[in-house]
């Protein structure tokens, strides 16, 4: 499956600074210590509407984590997947009486279209779970074989892995069963099934329903995935185990998260599937979580197609830090509309206050758990200190503050 185009990235003077991010597995902040390539996995959309500004907001955190890496020299080898078969696109396809691999490829396109306005760098890999049905299907054939997963015996032809032997279950979310539970009745889990051995045990493989799509499937069980193996899979097959970050929004943290290393590390006998786990908090609207259940949803696309510059919409959702909930307001993005047009008037001008002290504040403060408001801060100080005139002023600082806010934040402020 084909990503989005790169944005070119400036080249900047010297290395960045060692990344930390806080690791919900570890509950604190830790050092990544990436090899020459560092490797990265952030689960993609659901295709079955716009993308809004929650699903922005993740991108960006990990656009970031991207970003900092290869300022620090590291190449980057980062991975998505795109879920493009389950239950919500098959609802919403039904609802609307649409064909549901169109409504997929449409809106997966239009994903594109708003990453590539944000200037979101592409995943190398970009992966959608029907491509990968195949590979799926022989990890599932795998824990049968091994003993580690069973076909239930209602019919269905549904199978389920058994967590009751996987002895690392529950360590990267660590929540307790009766958290875990009531989470997996909330976000598409079946913990009242009956027959199941565990409450717990997650879906590895759907047997063919009426009137669904269906693949040829383990044991000659036509079907399709689960969501946690799909993203297992995908990430065992391009980056392999004991990758550097995991990440996703906060609601993946469980089932999701958790599911998909339980599968990861069953199948490879090893632990951990990731070295990291990361996760982006919510975007909120008038007091609730915007979601796609609540109908409260802000479009990427929309906003674009009222003329909001695309970089005032990407400066407003980097003004909070990626781990804090936060609301969007009519107010917070006028505010990065303003400060859009601050910069790039200081940036416009053939010099201005000294750049070098602006990288090194951007780096320190990226590199400290992505802390975007302090990096905003160190600009915001920049442009004022050039826009007076006061003080020392740098031939040429203003085109390299450009290229620093470019490289790092991801914000364009020069053409060319």
């Amino acid at each position: 499956m084909l990503a989005w185009p790169a944005p070119l990235l400036p080249t900047l003077p010297g290395p960045g600074p060692v990344l930390r991010l806080f690791d919900t597995a570890r509950g604190e902040v830790v050092a990544t210590e990436p090899g020459r390539v560092a490797r990265m996995y952030v689960c993609g959309i659901t295709p079955y509407d716009a993308t809004h500004l929650g699903h922005a907001a993740t991108y960006l955190a990990f656009d970031l984590v991207n970003r900092v890496w290869r300022d620090a020299g590291h190449a980057v080898h980062y991975v998505q997947n795109v879920t493009d078969i389950d239950d919500p696109l098959l609802e919403r396809a039904e609802r609307d009486g649409e064909d549901w691999i169109v409504l997929g490829m449409r809106e997966t396109a239009l994903f594109r279209e708003d990453m590539t306005a944000l200037r979101v760098l592409p995943p190398e890999d970009y992966v959608g779970a029907v491509a990968a049905i195949p590979a799926i299907v022989a990890r599932v054939e795998t824990l049968l074989d091994e003993g580690l997963a069973y076909v239930l015996d209602d019919g269905t032809g549904d199978v389920y892995h058994d967590v009751s032997q996987a002895p690392g279950f529950g360590e990267e979310s660590g929540y307790d069963p009766a958290t875990m539970l009531a989470l997996s009745a909330e976000r598409g889990g079946d913990p009242d099934r009956p027959g199941k051995r565990n409450r717990l045990d997650p879906l590895l493989w759907r047997g063919r329903r009426e009137g669904e799509p269906s693949w040829p499937g383990p044991r000659g069980i036509d079907g399709r995935p689960g969501w946690h193996i799909e993203c297992a899979t995908i990430a065992l097959d391009t980056i392999g185990m004991g990758f550097d970050v995991q990440g996703g929004g906060s609601d993946l943290v469980f089932p999701h998260h958790e599911y998909s290393a339980v599968h990861a590390e069953a199948l490879a006998g090893t632990k951990p599937f990731a070295r990291a786990y990361v996760h982006a908090a919510m975007i909120g609207l008038h007091g609730e979580k915007m979601s796609k259940s609540r109908g409260n949803l802000v479009f990427v696309s929309k906003l674009r197609g009222e003329g909001v510059d695309p970089m005032a919409v990407r400066l407003a959702l980097l003004s909070g830090h990626y781990r804090t909930d936060r609301a969007w307001t009519p107010d917070l993005l006028s505010a990065a509309e303003g400060r859009l047009a601050t910069w790039r008037r200081a940036a416009a001008l053939p010099a201005g206050a000294p750049a070098a002290p602006v990288l090194a504040g951007l780096r320190e403060r990226l590199a400290d758990d992505l802390d975007s408001p302090g990096a905003i801060a160190a600009v915001d100080a920049w442009a004022a200190a050039t826009l007076s005139g006061d003080g020392e002023t740098e031939e040429g600082a203003p085109a390299m503050v450009a290229d620093a806010v470019d490289a790092l934040l991801g914000v364009q402020l020069q053409e060319g």
